[in-house]
């Protein structure tokens, strides 16, 4: 897909500028006129996150006071109207006239779009939007197979192909369904994915951006959907051990770290490229006991060496800086990861205690300035559901509410080029809201299962 990664022609560029600022912006105008009419006093600007912990301790006291964050009716409502906009800016402005496809990716392309429909099907129903899902669909599948090289969910063929076969599930089309599948498979069974390090497995990356960790959670999301076996296991489990193979062969000179792996020679720690994202792939899959002891030793060691006075994670190994909080770096992948750690391994206490620690690094400093999943407020707010979920303590699901609520605000500012993305822009707080209707069901895109 990264062949396709092209620069947009000018005209393209003042087409899709010139919509995103003239449109109404109806969902955020509703979601901060909502906000205003539960003002906490403040004349609507955004607190900082020790007010928000004061005022949601006060609600939580006293029934009669004034609420920072809103009802699940008014998510869903401002999630449907913002959705509408998604699609009208990138279905329309994210394919050229000669029906080129500018960025055909999940992450920060047009199969986002696509994945944002399915999501608003999945809580309203509507049946248009699982038509535009389909089409959106057909669009990118009918990309050269020849450019898509990545294999992954957000960033390849695995995530067209899942898709598809998910949606042609839901509309009853069998051919299709099984034509996604079919493709899928054949993707499952190329030889470099299997790879270990000493048949020189190292040329295809291991994270979940772009690597095997990123296709293996393609297949369990469609083995989610069509069920299990849909992509069997004995195609599965090969790419399981590549992964384990290859990061005890990275952590080879690292005598503290079971397994590490390298993205263009950095040793990330993160969700997008590094050990979060692709222990958190592992943790789904059946490990012997050699396997449970290197992935519990290497989350152990990542949890010993947090910053000491912060408590968040570094970006990478040996990395001095501690500045991200976010999906992509730092706590808020962790605390997602370590919180499966804690659902797969309910006995080791010390992973359920870390992921809440995690947790109250994204409270304290996650509020930031962008908004999306990858880098900004939406992201972030998903750890406090996955704590929602684990613990079933009712104030995460109050501290995803209220991140969703101050972030609102904001929402329409200029910040990439990528601005209506489902990880770098506005699809990913359609996705969050819609998760708010429901929060007990929510799941991060891309991320959980």
């Amino acid at each position: 897909f990264s062949c396709l990664k092209v620069s947009k022609t000018e005209s393209v560029k003042d087409t899709y500028r010139e919509r995103k600022r003239a449109m109404s912006s109806s969902a955020v105008n509703f979601l901060a006129e909502q906000r205003r009419c539960r003002d906490d006093g403040n004349g609507g600007e955004t607190v900082e996150n020790g007010e928000l912990d004061h005022l949601l301790l006060r609600t939580s006291s006293e029934p009669t006071a004034p609420t920072i964050s809103l009802s699940r009716e008014s998510f869903l409502r401002a999630a449907t109207l913002l959705k509408d906009q998604v699609v009208e800016a990138t279905w329309k402005g994210g394919v050229t006239d000669s029906g080129l496809v500018l960025d055909p990716t999940v992450y920060t392309g047009l199969l986002g779009t696509a994945f944002t429909c399915l999501k608003s099907y999945e809580i309203t129903r509507n049946h248009h939007d699982l038509l535009t899902c389909a089409d959106i669909i057909d669009t990118c599948a009918s990309v050269p197979r020849a450019t898509t090289r990545h294999v992954t969910f957000l960033c390849g063929r695995g995530g067209v192909y899942a898709l598809g076969a998910i949606v042609a599930n839901y509309r009853g089309d069998q051919s299709k369904r099984d034509l996604f599948v079919r493709l899928f498979l054949e993707v499952a069974e190329e030889r470099e994915l299997a790879a270990g390090p000493e048949e020189g497995g190292f040329g295809m990356s291991y994270d979940l951006l772009y690597g095997r960790a990123g296709f293996l959670w393609a297949a369990l999301f469609l083995n989610r959907y069509l069920g299990e076996g849909t992509v069997p296991h004995h195609l599965l489990s090969p790419i399981v051990a590549a992964i384990l193979s290859g990061g005890r062969a990275g952590a080879a000179d690292h005598e503290a770290c079971p397994l590490l792996y390298r993205f263009h020679g950095t040793r990330f720690w993160g969700a997008a490229n590094g050990l979060a994202g692709i222990l958190h792939v592992l943790l789904h899959f059946p490990l012997s006991e050699e396997d449970v002891k290197d992935v519990q030793g290497t989350l152990r060691y990542m949890m010993k060496n947090r910053f000491p006075n912060s408590g968040n994670y570094p970006c990478s190994e040996g990395n001095p800086r501690d500045k991200l909080v976010q999906w992509a770096h730092g706590a808020t992948g962790m605390a997602i990861t370590l919180a499966k750690a804690s659902q797969v391994f309910p006995k080791e206490r010390d992973f359920r205690e870390a992921a809440i620690e995690a947790g109250e690094v994204v409270w304290k400093s996650g509020l930031v300035k962008k908004v999306g999943f990858a880098d900004g407020v939406a992201g972030n707010a998903y750890a406090f559901l996955s704590l929602y979920r684990l613990t079933g303590d009712a104030v995460y699901e109050e501290r995803a509410k209220a991140f969703a609520s101050y972030f609102c605000c904001d929402a329409t500012r200029e910040e990439t080029e990528d601005d209506y993305s489902l990880f770098r822009g506005l699809a990913g707080p359609v996705c969050l809201w819609f998760d708010l209707a429901s929060p007990e069901d929510s799941k991060f895109p891309g991320y959980e299962i």
